[in-house]
């Protein structure tokens, strides 16, 4: 009896074992670390949104889309949208010389940007939509803000979590949006859920935002769990050897973080009600800056970020489908 107890120990030991294996993320790092490297080229100028390098983005990341094998959500994978901005806001992101205290001479201006949308088909309509930005900020003063973790990094890993799930049925329908204009203040992600025809059915958000750069002992923080408490049990035991998964920035009444809860694309989603996890590092001293260029990020704290972000989209696609059951 006592060697049957060891055999049947033995065996499940073995099939842990084994589980983990075949759990293991493999990812394209190299192709992972090209993408971030085009992404924040000199070549396209800091993707302004509605500028030139902006487009040469816009039209990359569509290549890729198609490239992968995954449906297109709009013609030709892109929703363009038109936005006019008027007084501080037009004056923030397309400033004039010499403007008037009432901002009386700065003219509305009406602009088009463009999203990047694909899909891969689940096992039910309920959807997870995977956000991140491509713009950034252009030149200032003469020197290019290339945006390498802000946010070529959350662009990449996009298609990078793509390519790992076009051949994995998932339970959920996975909606892959490539956002333009978060810097202008999310224009892109709002017009998307504005005119979403199923939101009713996007069960959670995945935003990523600087997820390549950790100036600390590298932490990774999934922000969201505060409001979202259902969705920390699942997940708050991943983490690998290189870096440390924190929860936090979402408590608006935590004095010693800064709340983090509206300051990307996510925040279109909260405040329609919809489930958001927002991945993100610490601002460091390249954020906003011409030099968060390819050179400043550091590679494998972002290559195993982008595993533990794909991790968590496993675990909560049958977390939340069988919550739903």
């Amino acid at each position: 009896m006592k060697l049957y107890n060891l055999f049947l120990i033995s065996v499940i030991l073995l099939a842990v074992a084994c589980g983990k294996e075949q759990s293991k993320i493999d990812i394209d790092a190299t192709e992972l670390l090209e993408n971030v490297k085009l992404l924040s080229h000199d070549s396209l100028a800091g993707r302004k949104f509605t500028e030139i390098g902006n487009l040469k983005a816009r039209k990359y990341i569509q290549e890729k889309f198609q490239s992968i094998g995954l449906n297109p959500l709009y013609d030709d994978f892109v929703q363009e949208f038109s936005v006019t901005l008027q007084g501080r806001q037009r004056q923030a992101v397309f400033p004039i010389k010499k403007p008037l205290d009432d901002l009386s001479n700065v003219k509305d201006t009406t602009v088009v940007g463009g999203n990047v949308v694909g899909t891969i088909s689940g096992y039910t309509n309920n959807s997870i939509v995977i956000t991140a930005h491509y713009d950034h900020l252009g030149i200032q003063k003469g020197y290019v803000f290339n945006g390498a973790d802000d946010n070529a990094s959350g662009v990449s890993a996009l298609l990078t979590i793509a390519k790992y799930f076009k051949n994995k049925p998932t339970k959920h329908t996975l909606i892959f949006a490539a956002v333009d204009a978060q810097e202008a203040g999310s224009l892109g992600a709002q017009d998307l859920i504005n005119t979403y025809p199923n939101k009713k059915d996007i069960a959670l958000n995945i935003n990523m935002d600087m997820i390549s750069h950790s100036d600390f002992d590298p932490e990774l923080y999934v922000c969201g769990t505060y409001h979202y408490v259902n969705l920390k049990s699942p997940i708050e035991d991943i983490e690998t050897e290189y870096v440390r998964v924190l929860f936090g920035h979402d408590d608006p009444y935590n004095k010693e973080q800064y709340d983090w809860t509206f300051i990307s694309d996510h925040k279109v989603f909260h405040r329609e009600q919809i489930p958001f996890l927002y991945f993100g590092v610490e601002d460091h001293k390249d954020y906003h800056q011409p030099t968060d260029t390819f050179d400043t990020i550091n590679q494998e704290f972002y290559i195993e970020s982008v595993k533990i972000i794909i991790r968590t989209i496993e675990i909560l696609d049958e977390f939340l489908y069988e919550e739903n059951e």
